[in-house]
């Protein structure tokens, strides 16, 4: 009770200053209240895509979506590596794009890293609207710690999770820390700080009171 009354709190001051920073953000005390805020955002008669995320698995958005007939473009029913990569790059142009993030700072700074980098792409340019559900987990104080939640959190655990899928050699495999490697199947090409959204209120984030994704 005291921790959900903490991190309702916390939102609120990090939304404040989200809106500072020309994003629309949103709060949500739970998964079932995120689905339905981020459904809010996207038309029946916009084309919707998405990266790869667990915290949108976890609200179950894109099970809804296929279901309700939306029109998605869904890389993950590619038959081919080559059809995945054109969703993928269909993607970029879609209306609307989902997407979680690695971290968040108190001040409204929101850090990615990213292997192929489609997902941080999007984020930076493409789709008319970019829509974030983000769980009070990966929120950290400052824009340093973000960073390290990012490469020391999220990355080794996304690495393990992508490992299931794809067979891959990191370190953080091996150790559950960031190396800073230079390996060839690094999911850390690029590390993204999004400090302010342009144009004004293209990126819409949902905080949700709980723990979504790594």
């Amino acid at each position: 009770m005291f921790k959900f009354k903490r991190n309702e709190l916390l939102a609120s001051t990090i939304i404040k200053n989200l809106e500072k920073r020309n994003f629309n953000a949103f709060y949500a005390p739970d998964k079932d209240e995120a689905l339905k805020m981020a459904l809010s955002l996207i038309n029946k008669d916009e084309t919707v895509s998405w990266g790869g995320s667990v915290s949108l698995d976890e609200i179950k958005i894109k099970e809804y979506l296929e279901k309700n007939n939306y029109k998605v473009i869904n890389r993950d029913k590619a038959k081919t590596p080559q059809e995945k990569k054109e969703l993928i790059l269909k993607g970029l142009q879609a209306d609307v794009f989902l997407m979680s993030a690695n971290a968040i700072s108190y001040d409204g700074e929101i850090v990615n890293i990213d292997g192929h980098s489609n997902r941080i792409a999007a984020l930076c340019y493409g789709p008319k609207k970019v829509i974030m559900i983000i769980g009070m987990n990966k929120v950290s104080k400052n824009l340093d710690s973000a960073l390290l939640r990012a490469r020391n959190t999220a990355a080794p655990i996304n690495a393990q999770r992508i490992s299931t899928i794809y067979k891959m050699n990191t370190p953080c495999l091996k150790t559950g820390a960031c190396a800073d490697c230079k390996c060839e199947d690094s999911i850390c090409s690029n590390i993204l700080i999004t400090r302010l959204c342009f144009p004004k209120g293209r990126i819409n984030v949902i905080l949700v009171n709980e723990e979504l994704g790594y």
